[in-house]
């Protein structure tokens, strides 16, 4: 098992994590997807097991349940576990992203998941995570009709 610094949410059956420095946009762009319908895996830190070719994502016991609002403080909310992590949204300020950018991962305890890059303070960007926990195929982030 390793811990993670990053929140993590379910979107129908699939983990996303969130990782960024602090102060990048973690824990709002965590509460916007919990308003639209996600759940709260873990706030900050993450723990990342591997199971059967799985990552799979729990909070640590000390802060299962909370959400750290800046200027707010900790909210308490439901929360979920042993969730398999889908992909890794990696936190950045827009001017830092490709356009058409070059397929990333990153391994966790010797399982590789797909990493895509999201300024998290752009009005889209929960819908972008929403979509892309919903899209099949997640190396390219569209489907294909098989045509």
């Amino acid at each position: 098992m390793i811990k993670v610094h990053g929140n993590s949410v379910e979107i129908n059956g699939k983990g996303i994590l969130l990782t960024g420095p602090s102060g990048s946009g973690k824990s709002d762009l965590t509460l916007r997807l919990i308003d639209g319908g996600a759940r709260l895996i873990s706030d900050d830190y993450t723990e990342i097991s591997s199971e059967s070719g799985q990552a799979i994502m729990s909070p640590p016991v000390e802060i299962a349940g909370r959400l750290e609002i800046r200027g707010v403080g900790l909210m308490k909310l439901s929360h979920c576990r042993d969730i398999p992590l889908h992909l890794v949204f990696d936190l950045k300020n827009r001017t830092e992203i490709e356009r058409m950018p070059e397929h990333l991962s990153m391994s966790f305890d010797g399982v590789t998941v797909p990493v895509r890059q999201i300024d998290p303070f752009t009005a889209s960007a929960a819908a972008i995570v929403r979509h892309m926990a919903s899209t099949e195929d997640i190396r390219t982030g569209y489907e294909t009709d098989g045509g």
